[in-house]
């Protein structure tokens, strides 16, 4: 047997990406962030309001239905701004984010333990997980986003 062989345990990543929904929501010239629970997957960061699909779910209905549950606010989803799949050390996550406009309802934090409507300049005082690095660049350069 050649030392060159594969062994039973360098088999090559099989795992499915987890497939995330996130909303950039938009109102007033702020956006809404959202802080993820201290005891989950990268607790304590900020984040834009999403969450994962469910079984047959396309990620608009998933938007909808998240923003919903977590926030309590209904959007008009505008448009998809990026699709970016990014790999931790732990998962592999699949994130497609929205460009959406604040409908009704104030938020509230039902699914998370805070929320805030920060200002482009704002943004940069937020710690974010590493997956939403290209977009937080791009918010910060491109002020149109915003409008």
């Amino acid at each position: 047997m050649s030392d060159n062989q594969p062994t039973s345990n360098s088999k090559p990543e099989t795992r499915n990406p987890i497939e995330v929904s996130a909303g950039l929501v938009f109102r007033d010239g702020k956006l809404l962030i959202t802080q993820r629970p201290s005891n989950g997957h990268l607790g304590g960061l900020w984040e834009f309001p999403g969450g994962k699909l469910e079984a047959g779910e396309t990620f608009e209905q998933a938007l909808h239905r998240e923003l919903m549950e977590e926030l309590g606010i209904e959007v008009t989803i505008l448009g998809l701004i990026e699709s970016i799949t990014h790999r931790y050390p732990e998962k592999t996550v699949h994130l497609q984010f929205y460009r959406c406009a604040w409908k009704c309802h104030e938020p509230q934090t039902i699914g998370c333990p805070a929320l805030a409507w920060v200002t482009r300049e704002e943004l940069a005082n937020y710690e974010f997980p590493a997956a939403d690095a290209t977009l937080l660049d791009q918010l910060a350069r491109f002020e149109d986003l915003w409008r």
